[in-house]
């Protein structure tokens, strides 16, 4: 039932359990449609301004603000390039100069609607519009409905890395309508599952284990039944709610959520974020070369990264890092140094996320140069 009463939807709801300051997360089919019910209750004045990219756009943006306009809300909107590209400097600038054209107020909602780039991008800008204004996520892809729409990251990219300038910064509510996957290209669908096998591989075998079984019938958006697909996301999202809950700013297990990101973030920078190497696709790769690295160091059996590997790409996802980009021949120094650059590092030590088996991540600043170099030189061999 809709928060009006009058409106019964399907939906599954995860709660963030963050205090004062806690949100849900409901995901079902069909629920963009009547996001005005379920925004409402959450809203501190009937005014809404919409971040979107060009992409979702023209799907979604008029479906939008005519829910939002029939539960009596004002809207104005900002329309991004889609792509990787839009997270930058210059259009954190563009969207802030149009919430302050558009006459933003501190009670203003700010809606993200799109995937991650648009999320990120909205996120930011909201938490520093007028030193911080609400927001909501309507996450687009499959991989923000299970990662970044969740726990109150944002971000941009510069040249240095990814994400390297950002905050934490929680929206007050989350809408995964599951319907909007359907328009997804495959590539991109499959780049989002990549976050949702992250899940199983980090902390929770038995996930992994009904993945294998079950992955190809949640992935199959072409039948009536969404059953697999939201029990997926759903159990992806309370394994990131509970973990974001004990650690919400990073200092200590949310950082198990980085599972093949400093490999992913540095294949990522070292391709240019320019629509090569998607994101999902990065974190896909990442989590094969965590996982060989660990099996390198004798911490976890080598049929365990076989299985993580196996698994990946008989979904569709790549699990070995390009050989070239932009620059020419990728090499393990060019990584390496990208990774000298990440967010996580301490104390002039890189933080890698290693694993003891499936379901069994931990972090570890002591991984070795030697080490990391042969597992990057291997896999850029292969």
């Amino acid at each position: 039932m809709s928060p009006d009463g009058h409106t019964s939807i399907a939906s599954t709801s995860v709660l963030v359990a963050l205090g004062e300051r806690s949100y849900e997360i409901l995901i079902g089919r069909g629920l963009l449609a009547h996001a005005g019910h379920f925004i409402l209750p959450v809203l501190s004045q009937k005014r809404a301004f919409i971040v979107t990219d060009a992409n979702v756009a023209a799907t979604y943006l008029s479906p939008l603000a005519t829910t939002l306009s029939q539960s009596g809300i004002k809207t104005d909107h900002v329309i991004v390039p889609a792509g990787e590209a839009s997270k930058d400097i210059n259009h954190l600038a563009q969207v802030l100069d149009a919430m302050l054209a558009a006459k933003c107020e501190r009670k203003t909602m700010i809606v993200a609607l799109g995937g991650g780039v648009v999320g990120d991008l909205a996120g930011l800008a909201s938490s520093i519009l007028l030193r911080g204004v609400d927001f909501i996520q309507i996450p687009t892809t499959l991989l923000s409905q299970v990662d970044s729409s969740v726990g109150g990251k944002t971000g941009i990219n510069t040249s240095a890395g990814k994400n390297l300038v950002g905050s934490f910064h929680q929206p007050r509510l989350v809408l995964a309508d599951t319907e909007t996957l359907s328009t997804l290209p495959r590539r991109e669908l499959l780049a989002g599952y990549a976050e949702v096998a992250k899940y199983g591989l980090l902390g929770d075998a038995a996930l992994f284990a009904w993945l294998e079984a079950n992955a190809q019938t949640a992935l199959a958006l072409g039948t009536n039944d969404q059953t697999a697909l939201i029990h997926a996301i759903a159990t992806s999202c309370r394994a990131k709610a509970k973990i974001v809950a004990e650690d919400e700013k990073e200092s200590g297990a949310r950082a198990l959520l980085n599972l093949g990101h400093t490999f992913g973030h540095a294949l990522e920078a070292e391709m240019g974020y320019g629509g090569q190497l998607l994101h999902g696709e990065a974190v896909a790769i990442g989590m094969v070369l965590a996982f060989e690295l660990s099996a390198r160091m004798g911490l976890c059996s080598k049929d365990d990264a076989v299985r993580a590997k196996r698994h990946l790409a008989s979904i569709g996802l790549p699990v070995s890092p390009p050989k070239t980009g932009p620059r020419g021949k990728i090499t393990p120094e060019a990584l390496m140094a990208h990774m000298a650059q990440d967010k996580k590092v301490a104390d002039g030590k890189m933080t890698f996320v290693l694993a003891r088996g499936i379901g069994q991540a931990f972090l570890s600043r002591e991984v070795s140069e030697p080490a990391l170099r042969a597992t990057l030189a291997q896999a850029l061999a292969s």
